[in-house]
C-alpha cells in the first residue's frame, strides 16, 4: 500500500474497521480473486493498483464480504465504486451524533431509521449502517438502474433483507417529497451529493487523481472509482444541491431528527451556514473527517 494511503487510514474514526493497512492475506482468503490484483510495492507492503477500476472493485467486494458478511456485491459497469473506509467514517460519526441525545450511548437496532438520499447502485451506506449498528434504511435514487442494482444486492444477502428498502425518486427536483410517507419518521438522513458542476469538471479532477495514484502522466481521464452523471455532477455542483436540500427539509422538519450531508469543499460552508440560519434550524454542526491530507466534513442540522 502506498505510504500516503496508509497514512490516510490511520486518521479514520476509532470504530472504523478499516484503520491501518489492509490485511490482504485475510482478504484474499475471503475472496481469492483479489490475489490477481495484489502485489508488493517498493516499500515491501502488499497493495493493489488504486488507479485500476477492476482492482478497486475487487477490493471492495473483498472488504464487504470479510468485514460485513455481504456477498454477491456487484454494480453495473461505469457506476460509482465507493472507497469504503471513508464511507464507513460518515456512518460512525452519525452514530456519535445520535449518542449525544441518548445519554452518550449509541442507539442500535432496527428501530433507528435512516434515509439515504442518492443511495446509488452500490448501497454502501445502508450496508455499513445496517451491518455495524443494525439500523433500518430507506435508500432512494432517481436512477432506475441504480435502484435495480441496489435491490439486487439486498436480495442476494439475508443479512440485509430485513433492514434495507430501496425506493425510486420519480422527481429529480425533490429529495424527501415523494419518498417520506405520511406519518413516517426517520432518525437521520445521509447524503453524499454530486459535487462536480459538469462532466468536464469531473473528468479534469479525476485525471489529476489518477495521475497521482498511478505515478504516471495520462492525458485521458479514467474514473478508477467509476461514477455516472447523476452520481458525480449536477448543475451548480454540491453547493446548489445542499442548499436546495436544506430548503426542502423545512417541509419535513417533523419527520426527521437530524438531516445531514457530506460537504467536500470547505469554501462552501459559509454559504451553507447562512442558509441554515435563514431557515431557522434549532441546531447545526460540522464534523471534520480527516484521511491523511484530505479533509472532508459532514454538516448536520435539525429543527
Amino acid at each position: 500500500m502506498p505510504k500516503e494511503i496508509a497514512k490516510q487510514k490511520l486518521n479514520l474514526h476509532p470504530r472504523n474497521k478499516h484503520r491501518g493497512q489492509y490485511d490482504f492475506e485475510a482478504l484474499v482468503k475471503t475472496l481469492p480473486e483479489l490475489s490477481n490484483h495484489v502485489f508488493v510495492n517498493p516499500f515491501g507492503s502488499q497493495t493493489i493498483d488504486f488507479s485500476n477500476p477492476k482492482a478497486v472493485k475487487t477490493l471492495n467486494e473483498a472488504l464487504l464480504a470479510h468485514y460485513y458478511g455481504v456477498k454477491n456485491w456487484d454494480i453495473p459497469a461505469g457506476y460509482l465504486c465507493p472507497p469504503i473506509p471513508g464511507r464507513a467514517d460518515y456512518v460512525h460519526y452519525l452514530a456519535d451524533i445520535l449518542a449525544e441525545t441518548n445519554n452518550g450511548i449509541i442507539p442500535i437496532g432496527k428501530n433507528i431509521k435512516c434515509l439515504d438520499i442518492g443511495v446509488g447502485a452500490n448501497a454502501i451506506y445502508p450496508i455499513i449502517g445496517h451491518c455495524a449498528y443494525g439500523w433500518s434504511f430507506v435508500g432512494t435514487d432517481i436512477d432506475p438502474v441504480s435502484v435495480k442494482a441496489a435491490n439486487a444486492i439486498v436480495g442476494f444477502n439475508e443479512v440485509l433483507k430485513d433492514g434495507i428498502e430501496i425506493r425510486l425518486q420519480k422527481n429529480k427536483n425533490h429529495f424527501f417529497q415523494g419518498i417520506i410517507k405520511p406519518n413516517e419518521k426517520f432518525d437521520l438522513t445521509i447524503c453524499n451529493p454530486p459535487f462536480y458542476t459538469s462532466e468536464a469538471d469531473a473528468a479534469a479532477q479525476n485525471l489529476r487523481k489518477t495521475n497521482n495514484l498511478s505515478g504516471k502522466k495520462q492525458d485521458i481521464p479514467k474514473l478508477n472509482f467509476g461514477g455516472n452523471s447523476n452520481e458525480l455532477w449536477c448543475e451548480g455542483g454540491e453547493l446548489k444541491f445542499i442548499i436546495l436540500m436544506i430548503r426542502e427539509s423545512i417541509e419535513f422538519s417533523d419527520a426527521c431528527r437530524w438531516f445531514t450531508s457530506l460537504v467536500s469543499k470547505k469554501e462552501h460552508l459559509d454559504r451553507i451556514y447562512k442558509e441554515l440560519e435563514k431557515v431557522k434550524v434549532s441546531q447545526f454542526k460540522t464534523i471534520e473527517m480527516a484521511q491523511g491530507q484530505k479533509v472532508s466534513r459532514l454538516v448536520a442540522w435539525r429543527f
